[in-house]
């Protein structure tokens, strides 16, 4: 199944639903930072939530990261999401792998770390990003991201995501934000039903290796609240916004004495993207072109 995402109301408008497919741009990012398992799960959760997040977002051009600190041994997350369906993200410390956690799962909690913050940064396209920050409550990317919902937006809010990752490589990945938006945030008896069909659901992934589509998540989910799919489906993709001209443009910082040394020190220079590990390569000849570009300003 392609990645994508996809839209649906219930309750008259009273619930907002999301759902996301993202196995094949977590493949992507696995095998471009070669990945352990739980660096993968965890990166994936993060890559789900960053898109899920950025899809309620109106401005063209919109993006959302995320970068998750915890006092676990990946040292990090960072994502990058976009209203268009663009993601990309990194952790710090991509080679580290833990041992299953007591359910015999991928310990993505242990590994984030649960003491640490969360960063929320929102780019709506014009002004000032927005920024939020919230503890973590468990590591888990899932919950915590969750819980930045229920405390910087006020919205309550139910975030599963998930990443099924062995042997093969990423077999299952992605997720599902459903929101209880304001005209329903009193009916008490629609967020207690919604909330004992959620916590019946024993993850997100699992769903999507029966074989079900987003389409039949949500119907399980809220066909009987009045469900209505957006006809609409978003294609998703990892994709990086770095360039050659991008790292030229980076080394012309640095000024003519630097790169000057550069030549006759190192015969050129390399940069490596952080994002999507790309590796970019300047020639003596590059770097002495910006040299007389900086000089003819």
């Amino acid at each position: 199944m392609a990645d994508q995402l996809i839209r649906a109301t219930a309750a008259d408008g009273g619930i907002r639903a999301v759902g996301v497919i993202t196995t094949k741009s977590v493949q992507v990012a696995k095998d471009r930072h070669k990945l352990s398992y739980v660096a993968t799960a965890a990166l994936g959760r993060a890559m789900s939530s960053g898109l899920l997040l950025a899809s309620n977002m109106k401005q063209e051009g919109s993006r959302v990261n995320i970068k998750i600190k915890g006092n676990g041994p990946l040292g990090g997350i960072l994502v990058d999401a976009g209203l268009d369906g663009t993601v990309r993200g990194y952790v710090a410390n991509p080679s580290v792998e833990l041992p299953p956690n007591a359910i015999g799962k991928l310990d993505v909690g242990r590994a984030v770390g649960k003491e640490g913050f969360l960063y929320v940064i929102k780019d709506v396209g014009y002004g000032y990003p927005y920024s939020s920050t919230v503890e973590l409550v468990s590591g888990e990317v899932g919950e915590d991201i969750a819980n930045y919902l229920v405390n910087s937006e006020q919205t309550a809010s139910a975030l599963l995501v998930g990443v099924f990752v062995g042997k093969e490589g990423v077999t299952a990945s992605g997720g599902i934000l459903l929101q209880v938006l304001p005209k329903a945030s009193h009916d008490e008896s629609l967020i207690s039903a919604l909330e004992e069909r959620v916590s019946k659901l024993k993850g997100f992934t699992p769903l999507l290796r029966q074989g079900k589509s987003l389409n039949d998540i949500f119907n399980d989910l809220l066909g009987d609240f009045g469900l209505h799919i957006f006809p609409e489906v978003q294609m998703v993709r990892f994709n990086c916004s770095c360039s050659f001209d991008r790292m030229l443009g980076a080394l012309k910082m640095l000024g003519v004495d630097e790169l000057e040394d550069m030549i006759v020190t190192d015969g050129g220079a390399e940069a490596t993207c952080h994002f999507c590990n790309e590796v970019y390569h300047a020639s003596p000849q590059d770097l002495q072109e910006i040299i007389e570009d900086i000089k003819a300003q």
